[in-house]
């Protein structure tokens, strides 16, 4: 049976710093134990031109790893490029932020999250989507009350968190660090909103397969810890 410090259903401690960096529209520094993750949201005119004339906004996502962020150097990606990791990681990450926004209510603007990885213990594209969607509800806010986004509807429907989760020597857990997610047997990232609708659910065998009722037990799991990082980013953002 594994053991460690935290029970099975509650996530590492968790912060948000809001404003991380001054010059961006919306940023922040999400620590999700010793995982850190520094989010920025940049507000820019116009959208892609398969969007020109539809009436609707767009929000996309960039990821990638500091060189040390691992403990030993990674190489950054090549002149004009990601790594496929990165590339996957970075759709992930624009899939969900969508998924809680009114892209209509954006107008025809492009919101750019860059999620850049200072510490890597595990479960960073969830911290990632989760410190992105503050970054992203700050410059939201900026860009509403300095008119470059239209008054009406609000851009954001739901906050977005995401939380990774696995089965580790038969014990499901949640928040997984690099020493449980080393060991899993099952390892699993769900998204969710605040509201507790399913975004998307990634769920792997790594070692051993698994029944539908631990799929189940897993998803339980990822709602109480959604639910713990969805309070650090209504204070984060002053909501409530």
């Amino acid at each position: 049976m594994v053991s460690r410090r935290r029970a099975a259903d509650r996530v590492r401690p968790v912060t948000i710093t809001p404003g991380f960096i001054g010059a961006a529209d919306g940023s922040c520094l999400i620590a999700v134990g010793r995982t850190r993750v520094v989010c920025t949201a940049t507000l820019e005119p116009g959208v892609p031109r398969w969007l020109q004339g539809k009436g609707r906004g767009w929000v996309t996502a960039e990821y990638g790893m500091l060189p040390a962020s691992t403990g030993r150097r990674t190489r950054r990606p090549g002149p004009g490029g990601t790594s496929s990791r990165g590339t996957e990681i970075q759709r992930l990450i624009g899939r969900a932020l969508r998924a809680g926004c009114d892209l209509a209510a954006l107008g025809p603007n492009t919101l750019i999250v860059d999620c850049d990885v200072v510490e890597a213990d595990g479960g960073t594209r969830c911290a990632a989507i989760t410190g992105g969607w503050v970054a992203l509800a700050l410059a939201v806010a900026k860009g509403r009350d300095d008119g470059r986004l239209p008054a009406g509807p609000h851009p954001l429907a739901d906050q977005v968190v995401a939380v990774s989760c696995g089965i580790v020597e038969g014990t499901p857990l949640v928040d997984l660090d690099y020493a449980d997610d080393s060991r899993a047997d099952v390892d699993a990232n769900v998204v969710m909103t605040a509201s507790g609708r399913l975004i998307e659910v990634q769920a792997a065998a790594e070692k051993a397969t698994f029944s539908q009722a631990d799929l189940g037990r897993l998803l339980r799991l990822a709602r109480t810890g959604c639910e713990t990082l969805a309070k650090a980013q209504a204070r984060a953002v002053q909501l409530g």
